[in-house]
């Protein structure tokens, strides 16, 4: 009798076993890995500015096409508002433990805590495409609403960081008071390109519906992750060579930059728990907690604190918590989710 608890605890332990081995050994995660280890050994392997830039949009549109059509499938229903005002609260509130964190241990002053807690709050549309592709092989499909929640947290966790960084008291200096035009940075906020080409291509495909996305699916489906190794590649030779040219890392901040996306995707299974989200849907959640934002919320950060330093920020975000998230993260939320699923 003492051994049947562990009997019955193994295909649980199996799953979680398989969930890992599977993300580790994708050709997604093997290419960034790739990139990774070029980067390091100082190869001059580069991916052309203009075919990555070609890449981001491929990949943005495929994902918002595809969200839209499983949209229009589906149907607004309450699941999918529930994880819209779950995404909502959730990047608007992750800032705050961040920037807790960030001035408690990283001790980094008041504007780099909140511009660094912008983007812990924010989203990352690579992680998410990524943990799409590897819930997909683990039989957990999120929902194709997931999209539209991708889009509404990149917006909400800017203005918390610009709020942080000047509640109490005004900034000191005339470069503190921010942009002079405000106009320009409501611009990036709202109508940077990642948030264009996702909500655009969602309403495409919302409006089209399955019939309309089957017109196009040889070129958004079919290609879809070969475009996205090549474009791991190209993340992993970036992010590598960012992390061994920074100088203004401290210890403390990388352990920070590991801890931040551990701690988002457990209260990101929580938080989404409450509102009831389906497996996959719930693990992809937990993927939009975890991420952070290194296209988006920098461009924005820019222009509303220019004298934070982009050396912790987009370093912290782009160089550490992003292959953190790639290479661990992702298989750990997926086993946790079906850990909880039992």
């Amino acid at each position: 009798m003492a051994r049947l608890p562990a009997t019955a605890c193994q295909p649980k332990r199996l799953r979680m076993d398989l969930a890992a081995i599977s993300t580790l050994t994708s050709p997604m995660i093997l290419f960034f890995l790739l990139g990774l280890l070029a980067a390091a050994a100082k190869s001059d392997l580069a991916i052309p500015e203009p075919i990555a830039k070609a890449m981001s949009i491929y990949l943005m549109v495929a994902i918002g096409l595809k969200g839209g059509a499983a949209l229009a499938l589906s149907g607004v229903d309450g699941d999918a508002l529930a994880a819209l005002g779950a995404g909502v609260v959730a990047s608007l509130l992750l800032p705050f433990l961040a920037y807790w964190l960030l001035r408690l241990f990283g001790r980094l002053d008041q504007v780099n805590a909140a511009a660094v807690a912008a983007h812990y709050g924010s989203v990352s549309v690579v992680t998410f495409v990524t943990a799409g592709e590897m819930l997909n092989a683990a039989m957990m499909p999120a929902d194709g609403f997931m999209v539209a929640v991708l889009a509404v947290m990149e917006t909400p966790a800017i203005l918390s960081g610009i709020y942080l960084a000047r509640r109490g008291a005004a900034l000191a200096g005339p470069a503190a008071k921010g942009p002079r035009q405000p106009s320009q940075l409501l611009h990036e906020v709202f109508l940077n390109a990642s948030v264009v080409l996702l909500l655009g291509s969602l309403v495409v495909g919302l409006v089209t519906g399955p019939t309309g996305y089957d017109q196009i699916k040889p070129v958004f489906d079919a290609g879809f992750r070969g475009v996205l190794c090549l474009f791991l590649l190209d993340m992993g030779l970036i992010a590598a060579r960012r992390l061994l040219a920074s100088r203004a890392l401290t210890a403390r901040l990388v352990l920070l930059a590991i801890m931040l996306p551990l701690v988002n995707g457990m209260l990101g299974l929580a938080f989404g728990s409450v509102f009831g989200l389906e497996q996959g849907t719930l693990a992809a959640f937990a993927v939009l907690c975890a991420s952070a934002s290194y296209i988006a919320v920098p461009a924005a950060i820019r222009m509303a604190l220019p004298q934070a330093d982009p050396g912790i920020y987009l370093t912290m975000s782009l160089s550490i918590s992003f292959p953190f998230n790639i290479l661990v993260n992702i298989g750990l939320i997926t086993a946790a989710t079906q850990w909880l699923g039992q």
